[in-house]
């Protein structure tokens, strides 16, 4: 009988659910029935001790106190231990006390390794008084910190550290030259420069900021070649995005899939687990009255979140079918007014990046603003439209977790294709309409004139878009939130009363965490360090929002699942990490590098440095390079991956299955007591009748 049944957290810290988690897998592996029975003020006989140490077989990983039995079998099995400890030889007793001193080492590593955890603790306060569901937004927050941790030291050691180092010592790849007119780059203005334009700079990525490690543009397209060394900065720059995709798209897949397995093994979305909650949802390592009431607090968000949805779902069943035809044409208008509000946000983010593009060379606080006029048009659709959005979720009337869900694919279809319009309508004034032939881009294939080193420009969009929406969340912090916490607080008129604190909108923040992550994405190729900007913003951002949601913010009228949309805040990051790699492929496959800056100027491509390299290289490893990709290793790899996925997809089907048969066999054992309760009651009814009539008698 196996009871390996200690449960360790994944560290994603769904609260509540890793407790239904532990008991599901522990009904899922034994049943009570077949537990051996002790008596509780004797010693254990023979029969008893094999029963123990078949309860004990599941070896030094699980401790007596985390396994699931009644407290008297954990008595007989501590004495069973002792006693087998008093009788063992010394070599088996100094193993044992091996084992013993190795579980004692583990568990003080995974204590030490908690208390390090990042905002363990702030993590453990927004469950207790805000529920999962916000919970789960700073879990969110706290994954995207430490991607982009890893990322930066991922940039740093490939790319700016041998850059820095190479700078001077390396030579050129390429020694051929175009036409003078294309070779033409000088970012750094002549003259003397006025102080505040250093600001300026700051803001906008220009001036001395524009020639600098932070962009495209100061990269160098040269190879340190020695007998022992050789370290190509144009290959390193290009397989290090490539990597950085990848990495971050293994790191979601992970995440996804830990969220997802999670969800399975709690029930999801299901309602009715009532006392599931109730009876095993407690915490018994709860210490002091701080952890207990923050256990409180999550136990009761966890119920009406199952409360609300049952609710609703009886609501919708009660109705007619002219009410529902009503509700599902309202729907339908929601929805088309809805599209039309987006379409009208795209125009607008079109418009205005065509007019700044066209006045950007200004100087001053006007060149800035026109500088900064695309930013604020996606920053005002972004707040406008979901707001307008979010009053149309009134009256479709959908499950808290429906509406979340909704709101998320609504505004993740604003926000990356707003962002998408501004990276299309780039690309048209880059590639002129895709016209190589035009005047502008006939010379250098393609538009020069106003775009002589065209990777930095788009870097510098997508920096402005970093830091404008860093200042909006700071303004809004400073000028809307604490004002309007401090006119609640002392304004006594009802109208104030009735706005009241703000409530924390989980969606709204969690598309501002992936828009944010989709621009550095975007703007990885053409601004390196861009992950190291958006880390710091992140690790800022984390502390303001923690400080307006502890003063600032109430609870939530409306709950919701915290675990099935943890997976849908994954699901809109991949879509953002989808757009930000369609425009990554296109910009080193498709589109000329600009010939005056940048570690591939000379080249048709960017990709085209790949097979450059490859040619330089050895002949064993060229062969090596086409056996792989050749059809005698592609074939075979391609037949081997759909047997592995034929069986994952075969044994989730079967793991699914028997979800599905333990539930049915939960309902039947529920229904069981049940009747048992009943013939109790009957058997005492009767036996009540006879003991009534007797005593008449006498």
């Amino acid at each position: 009988m196996e009871t390996k049944l200690q449960i360790h957290d994944t560290g994603n810290g769904y609260p509540g659910d890793q407790q239904l988690l532990r008991l599901r897998r522990a009904s899922s592996g034994q049943s009570h029935q077949n537990y051996p029975q002790f008596n509780q003020n004797s010693d254990p006989t023979e029969e008893e001790e094999e029963g123990v140490e078949e309860v004990d077989s599941s070896g030094p990983n699980v401790e007596l106190r985390n396994t699931p039995l009644p407290m008297a079998i954990k008595r007989a099995v501590w004495k069973s231990q002792q006693m087998q400890d008093n009788r063992a030889s010394s070599s088996k007793s100094w193993k044992q006390k091996n084992k013993k001193s190795l579980r004692n080492l583990r568990s003080i590593t995974r204590e030490a390794g908690q208390f390090f955890t990042l905002w363990g603790k702030s993590l453990q306060l927004i469950g207790g008084n805000f529920g999962g569901g916000v919970q789960s937004y700073f879990l969110f927050l706290r994954f995207l910190v430490i991607l982009n941790f890893f990322s930066c030291l991922l940039i740093a050691g490939f790319v700016l550290i041998p850059s820095i180092i190479f700078r001077s010592v390396g030579t050129s790849l390429e020694n051929s030259t175009g036409p003078e007119e294309c070779m033409k780059y000088d970012p750094n203005p002549p003259g003397l420069v006025l102080f505040y334009n250093y600001f300026l700079d700051l803001l906008s990525g220009t001036g001395f900021m524009e020639y600098s490690y932070l962009f495209y543009g100061y990269y160098n397209n040269t190879q340190v070649a020695e007998e022992s060394f050789s370290y190509n900065i144009p290959l390193a720059y290009l397989f290090t995005a490539v990597f950085y995709f990848a990495f971050c798209l293994i790191c979601l897949i992970i995440r996804m899939g830990n969220a997802a397995r999670v969800a399975v093994a709690t029930g999801g979305s299901a309602v009715g687990s009532y006392s599931m909650i109730i009876f095993t949802g407690w915490d018994y390592g709860c210490l002091g009255d701080q952890a207990t009431r923050l256990k409180q607090k999550n136990i009761h968000y966890q119920l009406q979140v199952d409360l609300e949805e049952e609710a609703l779902s009886r609501r919708a069943a009660s109705l007619t079918a002219c009410q529902k035809i009503v509700h599902y044409t309202l729907r339908v208008v929601t929805f088309l007014i809805a599209l039309g509000l987006n379409a009208a946000a795209f125009y607008g983010i079109f418009e205005a990046t065509n007019f700044s593009q066209q006045n950007s060379g200004r100087a001053g606080f006007l060149g800035l603003f026109f500088e900064y006029l695309p930013s604020i048009a996606i920053t005002t659709a972004n707040f406008v439209v979901p707001l307008l959005c979010d009053q149309f979720a009134l009256i479709e009337r959908y499950s808290p977790s429906t509406t979340v869900i909704l709101v998320l694919l609504r505004a993740v279809f604003l926000r990356l294709l707003s962002l998408g319009v501004l990276i299309l309508t780039l690309w048209q004034q880059i590639t002129c309409d895709g016209n190589a032939n035009s005047r502008d881009c006939s010379l250098c294939k393609y538009n020069n004139k106003d775009y002589p080193c065209w990777e930095t420009r788009v870097g510098q969009e997508m920096y402005k878009l970093t830091l404008f929406d860093f200042l909006v969340n700071l303004a809004v912090l400073v000028l809307v939130e604490f004002p309007r916490r401090i006119v609640v607080d002392h304004c006594p008129n009802k109208l104030v009363q009735w706005f009241g604190r703000q409530e924390f909108a989980v969606p709204h923040n969690v598309l501002g965490l992936v828009y944010g992550q989709t621009v550095v994405w975007t703007g990885a190729l053409f601004c390196p360090l861009l992950p190291v900007i958006n880390t710091i913003k992140f690790v800022i951002l984390f502390y303001c929002k923690k400080i307006t949601l502890f003063h600032n913010c109430r609870p939530a009228l409306k709950t919701f699942r915290s675990t099935t949309s943890t997976i849908y805040f994954l699901v809109t990051l991949v879509f953002g990490w989808g757009l930000a790699t369609v425009v990554m492929i296109y910009s080193l496959a498709e589109i000329q590098p600009s010939m005056g800056c940048g570690p591939f100027r000379f080249f048709p491509t960017m990709w085209s440095i790949v097979p450059t390299s490859f040619y330089n290289l050895s002949a064993v490893t060229q062969d090596f390079l086409f056996f792989i990709g050749s059809q005698a290793f592609s074939i075979p790899l391609f037949v081997f991956s759909c047997v592995v996925m034929c069986y994952f997809i075969a044994l989730a089907a079967v793991y699914g299955k028997s979800v599905a048969l333990l539930r049915t066999q939960l309902k039947l054992e529920g229904r069981d007591k049940k009747f048992l309760v009943r013939q109790i009651e009957e058997l005492s009814r009767q036996l009540e009748r006879p003991n009534a009539n007797s005593g008449a008698h006498s």
